[in-house]
């Protein structure tokens, strides 16, 4: 959720003219994703993900944009 609202925020701050571009001035659409938990390796990765939520130093996305 965060890498989308960062990615957006930062190419509307480099680039204003795109929310003109754009149907409603998003860059996102609403969506969700969805997997199941399995054995083994998931459980981890799962953990993981759960225990870096709201953990900003963990936010590199923006290392992207160096144009």
């Amino acid at each position: 959720m965060f890498i989308k609202s960062i990615t957006a925020r930062e190419l509307f701050r480099r680039h204003p003219d795109l929310r003109k571009e754009l149907w409603g001035g998003e860059l996102w659409t609403d969506g969700f994703f969805v997997s199941t938990v399995g054995e083994g390796g998931n459980r981890d990765v799962i953990r993981i993900y759960v225990e870096k939520q709201g953990n900003k130093s963990d936010i590199t996305q923006l290392k992207l944009f160096n144009f």
